[in-house]
C-alpha cells in the first residue's frame, strides 16, 4: 500500500507556539510509519516556513515553554529547507528552495525541488494557524488537511462570533459583553461604566482571540476590570468580558467526525489554582483532570447532545473540543467555548477523553487522516460552474 505523505505543520506566529511543538511531536511520534511518510514542516515565530532536519521530540509542553524562555534566541528544532506552499492546484504542493555554495566566483546558488502532500495534518494553536486563514491557504492549494474549514477556524477562534453562533442554537451561554478597539481607546470611562452596570461581578476578561488561557484574568471590581482589559489588549483589540459562574466545574467533551460526528466521554479539570489558566495547563502538575468526569447519566447525555450541537452550529469538520462551566451551585450548564485544534499531546484533554472513550491515539490520527481525505474528495467532487 502506497504511504501518504503527511505534512505535519507546527509552530507559527502565535503566543502558543511552543504548546505547539509539543503536540507536533506527539503527533509525529505516533503516526504509523508503514502508512505515512510524515514529513515536519516548521513555521517560525517571524511566520517563514522550513523543511525540519529533524521533528520535535519533546511532546511535553512544560520542558518546550522552559527551553524556550532559558534560551529564547534558540530554535528548538533544526531546520535547513525554506519551503513555500503552491497556492493554486497542481501536481506538486511544496517548494523547497535550499541554498548551496556555488564556484566562487558564483556566491551561492539555489536548488529548487518540488514535492507533493498527501494530506496535512495541522497542529498550530491560536492565530495563523487555527483561526481560518492557513485553512484558507490550504484551500487555494486544493489539499486535504485535518481539521475545521475556514468558516469553522474563524469562528471558533473569535469567542465573541462563537457566543452569537451558539445563541442563533439556543445553547446556554453566561452574561458577557464585548469591548472593541475603538471604544477603549476613545470612550474609555463610559465603557466601563457600561460593563460595571450591565454585568456583575467577579468577571473574566479575555482577548477575543487567543487561546490557552493566554491574557485572561479574573476580576473582583473596577480597578482590576481596567488593567485586565489593558492586559488582554496587549493580545487582541477586541475582548471578551464574561460573568464568572459560581463554584464552576470546568467540563470538556470531544468531538470527531465530518458530518455525522461523535462525541467522547465528557472530562473535567479541577485547577490547582483560581482557574485553569496557562500556568496551570502546561507548567505545573498540581490540578487535577477527571476522566470519565463524575456526572450523572443525564448530565453525561446533556454535555455529549450540546457538544455535538455548538460543533454543528459553527459546521465544524474533523475534531473540536468542547469546552463548559457548570454553576456549583445549581448544576446549570453554560456553553463556554470551542477548540477546532486543541492540545494534542498523548496526554492532552483531547485525546485523553478519546482514549477513555475507545480509541487510542494512533488510532485518532488515522481517523482524522481518513476524515479529512473524505471531506476533500466529497468538497473537490462539486461544481465549480455552471456547465
Amino acid at each position: 500500500m502506497k504511504r501518504l505523505r503527511v505534512g505535519v505543520l507546527y509552530g507559527g506566529r502565535s503566543s502558543e507556539h511552543e504548546v505547539s511543538l509539543a503536540s507536533a511531536a506527539a503527533v509525529m511520534a505516533n503516526l504509523d510509519p508503514n502508512r505515512y511518510d510524515a514529513l515536519p514542516i516548521y513555521i517560525h515565530r517571524d511566520g517563514h516556513w522550513s523543511l525540519a532536519e529533524r521533528p520535535p521530540t519533546n511532546s511535553s509542553a512544560a520542558d518546550v515553554i522552559t527551553q524556550s524562555r532559558s534560551q529564547p534566541d534558540e530554535p528548538p528544532t533544526a531546520h535547513t529547507h525554506s519551503v513555500h506552499l503552491i497556492s493554486h492546484p497542481g501536481e506538486e504542493t511544496l517548494l523547497t528552495i535550499q541554498s548551496e555554495s556555488a564556484p566562487s566566483s558564483e556566491g551561492t546558488r539555489a536548488i529548487v525541488k518540488n514535492l507533493t502532500l498527501d494530506v496535512v495534518f495541522p497542529v498550530l494553536h491560536g492565530p495563523y494557524g487555527e483561526d481560518g486563514t492557513l485553512q484558507g491557504l490550504l484551500e487555494l492549494s486544493n489539499v486535504p488537511y485535518v481539521g475545521a474549514g475556514v468558516f469553522a477556524s474563524a469562528a471558533a477562534m473569535d469567542k465573541t462570533a462563537t457566543k452569537v453562533l451558539f445563541e442563533g442554537h439556543k445553547l446556554p451561554v453566561v452574561d458577557y459583553a464585548v469591548v472593541s478597539g475603538q471604544d477603549w481607546e476613545n470612550r474609555r470611562t463610559s465603557t466601563l461604566d457600561r460593563l460595571v452596570e450591565r454585568l456583575t461581578f467577579p468577571m473574566f476578561v479575555k482577548p477575543a482571540n487567543l487561546g490557552s488561557s493566554i491574557g485572561i484574568s479574573k476580576v473582583s471590581d473596577r480597578i482590576e476590570l481596567e488593567s485586565a482589559i489593558d492586559l488582554a489588549r496587549q493580545f487582541d483589540r477586541k475582548v471578551l468580558v464574561e460573568v464568572a459562574v459560581p463554584r464552576a466545574r470546568e467540563l470538556e467533551c470531544a468531538v470527531l467526525g465530518n458530518d455525522d460526528p461523535v462525541a467522547s466521554v465528557p472530562g473535567e479539570i479541577i485547577p490547582a489554582g483560581e482557574f485553569y489558566d496557562y500556568e496551570a495547563k502546561y507548567l505545573h502538575d498540581d490540578s487535577t483532570r477527571i476522566i470519565p468526569a463524575i456526572l450523572t447519566v443525564e448530565q453525561t447525555a446533556q454535555i455529549q447532545t450540546m457538544a455535538l450541537t455548538a460543533y454543528h452550529a459553527i459546521d465544524c469538520a474533523g475534531m473540536a473540543r468542547v469546552d463548559f462551566l457548570m454553576d456549583g451551585t445549581n448544576d446549570r450548564l453554560f456553553l463556554n467555548e470551542l477548540n477546532t485544534i486543541p492540545g494534542f499531546t498523548t496526554i492532552s484533554m483531547y485525546s485523553k477523553m478519546w482514549a477513555a472513550s475507545g480509541l487510542e491515539y494512533p488510532a485518532l490520527l488515522d481517523r482524522l487522516i481518513e476524515l479529512a481525505c473524505d471531506r476533500h474528495a466529497h468538497t473537490h467532487a462539486l461544481r465549480t460552474s455552471e456547465h
